[in-house]
């Protein structure tokens, strides 16, 4: 009985080690098959064939409305100023009488130029009969024309005018207060024209032309369009930024538009032949702001890295990385890799 007990226990190992045997093989053989399987398995993708098409050169630039003509008024010396005619908001006319300081200095000035016209008189008649030399007559002329110039300086100083027909949009003193440099008394600008200044890329500069009509939209309106025109182009190019100014003027006839409202300028600067993609085949890498497009030939999908343009509904046109009649992949990029063999979805 113990030599049979014996002999079963080792019939019973033997055929659990065959069957652990058994099944390892088993194992091995079913991930050797999903392996040919992944091996073999293809990633499907669709497809759109892409072209070159003449493209409108379009660029929007962002700026803030400014005044055509800003001045500032204020006297050239401290004075007390007696009175302001005008406030802020008020629309004023070039020449009009805007504020008027303490005019005792003019008074005593007027005087002394009185005076002065007199004696030169005196002179002059005493020169014509010769009682007088040449070299008097010089210096009563000079000193005439001393006090009339200091006069008319102070005049000016005296009753502040208005160099433009604008508006006023600062008030920084009230009446009796004493004028002591600083801040000036008002400020007063031009609105109608106004002016958007803007910076080109000096790709652009040949093709900036005087005159040429640009679009304005102001987020304040919305998507109404403004016209306006390039008034000034600016003749050097900042060397850190590779750029230029660029002014654009707006003639604002009826002042809806203000100065310090925010504008999006709108150029076209012709069209150029590009290749244009939709927009489901651009691939943003992660981690940075490049853009790739997958390009299909001969089976599989190279991975390159393209130059944005404009964006126009569902399609982008790109600078470059893509040749004209390329087949670009528009759908299945998450499973894709550079080199990588792909199946065509029909």
């Amino acid at each position: 009985m113990k030599i049979t007990y014996n002999f079963m226990k080792k019939n019973i190992y033997s055929v659990a080690i065959l069957m652990i045997a058994v099944f390892i093989s088993a194992c091995s053989n079913s991930d050797k098959k999903g392996e040919t399987n992944a091996k073999t398995e293809k990633p499907s993708v669709k497809l759109a064939t892409v072209t070159a098409r003449a493209v409108d050169q379009i660029v929007e630039y962002t700026a803030t409305v400014e005044a055509d003509v800003k001045n500032n008024i204020a006297p050239s010396s401290p004075v007390r100023i007696e009175k302001i005619y005008v406030e802020v908001g008020d629309r004023v006319q070039k020449g009009q009488k805007l504020v008027q300081m303490d005019a005792s200095n003019l008074k005593q000035t007027k005087l002394q130029l009185d005076n002065q016209e007199i004696e030169f008189k005196r002179v002059d008649e005493l020169y014509k009969v010769g009682g007088a030399s040449k070299s008097e007559w010089d210096a009563a002329k000079m000193n005439l024309d001393v006090r009339r110039t200091a006069y008319n300086n102070l005049l000016e100083n005296t009753q502040l005018v208005s160099p433009v027909t604008g508006v006023i949009t600062a008030r920084n003193y009230d009446n009796g207060d004493m004028y002591s440099g600083g801040n000036p008394v008002l400020t007063v600008e031009r609105i109608s024209p106004v002016k958007l200044i803007i910076n080109v890329s000096e790709t652009y500069f040949p093709l900036v032309k005087p005159g040429a009509p640009a679009s304005i939209k102001l987020d304040v309106y919305g998507n109404e369009v403004f016209e306006g025109k390039i008034s000034l182009i600016y003749p050097t190019i900042d060397s850190d930024t590779h750029t230029f100014p660029v002014e654009i003027s707006l003639a604002n006839a009826n002042q809806r538009v203000r100065p310090g409202m925010f504008g999006r300028v709108t150029l076209n600067f012709g069209t150029k032949d590009h290749v244009v993609v939709p927009d489901m085949a651009i691939v943003k890498q992660a981690g940075s702001g490049d853009r790739y497009v997958y390009v299909y030939k001969d089976g599989k999908v190279s991975y390159n890295k393209v130059e944005l343009g404009r964006r126009m509904d569902t399609e982008y046109e790109l600078i470059s990385g893509v040749p004209d009649h390329s087949e670009v992949v528009v759908a299945g990029q998450s499973r894709l890799a550079n080199g990588m063999e792909v199946e065509v979805e029909k």
